[in-house]
C-alpha cells in the first residue's frame, strides 16, 4: 500500500530570516542578533546584498566580498538573484530602501544609528511593518515628524544591539591595547569623523591628525566611516603618516576602537551618541556647512539642542585641540552629568538589546504576545 505524504503538521516549522544591506555598518547592525539566530534549531538565516556599484542596469551588488570580510559562513550568504526567488518570514535591514525578496511575512527596520542629523527619521523608512527603536529620544523623534503615533505597535522599544559590546564584557580593553600595538604608557584617543561631506577631515585635513602625533602625549586609533560619501583617499594619506603610536584601524567595526578610547574626537557621527554609553570625554571638532547641510534636507529633523554637542566640547580649530584634548582628560567628569542623562535617552535596554531582540523574534514567530520588555538602567563602566 502507498503511504500516505508525513502531515505538515507534524513536520517541524522551519522559520526563514533574511538581512540585506550594502555597507559594514549595516550588518555590524544585526550581527549580534545573526549570531544568535542561526544557533536556534528550526531557524534558517541568511545575509544577501553585498557592496554595490552602479551600472547601467541599476546597482548590481557582490554579498561575497562584504559579508566574508565580516566572517559570515559562506552557507548563510545569497546572491540577489536568490532572494527574487524566495520567500521569507522576517526580513531584517538596516538602511532605508531594503532590498527585498519576493516576499517577506515581516519587514524589520533596525536603522544604523542615532546622531543629532537624525537622518533615521524619515518618510523613506516608513516601509517597513516593524521598527527597533534604538531609544525614547528616536521615538519621540518619530512622533514628532508625524510618521507614528505615540502608541503605535510597530514602535518596537528594541535598543540597539551593535552596541551591546560596550557593555556586556564582552571586550577586554588590555587586549585590545595589545592587538592595536599600544603598551597603555599613553592616553588613548579616538578619531572617528562621519562619511558626510564637509566633516572634520575635509575641514581640518591631516593638519588634526598630525598635531596630535606630533604632540608625543597621545596613542591615536583612527577609525574612518566605511561607506563616505566622497572619493578622497584618506586611508591612504593617513597610512604614509602612521607611526608606532598613530594607527589607522582597518576593521569595519568601531565598537574596539570606543571601547579602548580614553577619549573621543568626532564631528556630527552617531559614534558619540553610542561613546555615550561608556561615559568618557567627548570632543567635537566644529562643522558648520556639515551641519548646516543636514538642517537644508527635504524634512530634516537635525537637531543640535537636545543633545547633540551637548555631549562635550566644541573645537573650533586645530590650534585649540590639544588644549581641549588636555582638559577634557583631566576633568572627565565635567560633561559625565549631560552624558549619562543623553544615554538613557538615546538607547532603550543598553548591553541588553540584543536578547530583547530575540525575544522579540521568539514570541512573534510562536504566535504569543510578548510583554514589553524592561527598561534597563545602563551600568557604569570602568575604564
Amino acid at each position: 500500500m502507498k503511504q500516505a505524504p508525513p502531515s505538515r503538521a507534524s513536520a517541524p516549522t522551519k522559520r526563514r530570516v533574511l538581512f540585506t544591506g550594502h555597507a559594514p555598518v549595516h550588518f555590524l547592525c544585526f550581527r549580534p542578533l545573526f549570531e544568535r539566530l542561526r544557533q536556534i534549531p528550526g531557524v534558517e538565516v541568511y545575509v544577501s546584498g553585498g557592496f554595490r556599484h552602479e551600472s547601467d542596469q541599476g546597482y548590481e551588488y557582490d554579498p561575497l566580498s562584504l559579508y566574508r570580510q565580516l566572517s559570515v559562513p559562506v552557507e548563510h550568504i545569497l546572491q540577489v538573484e536568490d532572494i527574487f526567488e524566495r520567500d521569507f518570514d522576517v526580513l531584517f535591514a538596516a538602511n532605508t530602501n531594503m532590498l527585498e525578496p519576493r516576499s517577506a511575512v515581516l519587514k524589520v527596520q533596525i536603522f544604523h544609528g542615532v546622531s543629532f542629523r537624525n537622518r533615521a527619521v524619515r518618510a523613506a523608512n516608513l516601509g517597513a511593518d516593524r521598527f527597533f527603536m534604538v531609544g525614547p529620544y528616536m521615538k519621540r523623534k518619530f512622533v514628532e515628524a508625524g510618521l507614528l503615533e505615540a502608541d503605535d505597535p510597530k514602535a518596537l522599544e528594541i535598543g540597539f544591539m551593535k552596541t551591546d559590546a560596550l557593555l556586556d564584557e564582552s571586550l577586554d580593553r588590555q587586549l585590545l591595547r595589545d592587538q592595536y600595538g599600544l603598551d597603555g604608557s599613553r592616553p588613548i584617543v579616538a578619531f572617528c569623523p562621519t562619511g558626510q561631506k564637509n566633516n572634520a577631515l575635509d575641514v581640518y585635513g591631516l593638519d588634526l591628525i598630525e598635531r596630535i602625533k606630533d604632540s608625543g602625549r597621545y596613542d591615536l586609533l583612527i577609525k574612518l566611516h566605511d561607506h563616505p560619501h566622497d572619493s578622497t583617499d584618506w586611508s591612504g594619506m593617513i597610512s604614509g603618516i602612521q607611526d608606532r603610536h598613530t594607527r589607522l584601524v582597518e576593521s569595519y567595526d568601531v565598537m574596539p576602537v570606543l571601547f579602548t578610547a580614553d577619549l573621543l574626537i568626532t564631528d556630527a557621527s552617531s559614534v558619540s551618541s553610542e561613546y555615550s554609553l561608556l561615559d568618557r570625554p567627548i570632543l567635537f571638532m566644529d562643522t558648520p556647512d556639515l551641519i548646516e547641510r543636514a538642517r537644508q534636507k527635504a524634512g530634516s529633523m537635525a537637531d543640535t539642542m537636545t543633545w547633540g554637542h551637548a555631549l562635550g566640547a566644541i573645537v573650533k580649530s586645530v590650534d585649540d585641540l590639544l588644549p581641549a584634548a588636555d582638559s577634557a582628560l583631566a576633568r572627565p567628569d565635567e560633561h559625565a552629568s549631560i552624558r549619562r542623562q543623553a544615554a538613557c535617552d538615546l538607547f532603550f535596554n543598553p548591553g541588553t538589546a540584543t536578547q530583547t531582540a530575540l525575544d522579540w523574534f521568539l514570541n512573534q514567530q510562536s504566535g504569543t504576545s510578548p510583554s514589553p520588555p524592561p527598561r534597563h538602567l545602563i551600568p557604569h563602566v570602568h575604564p
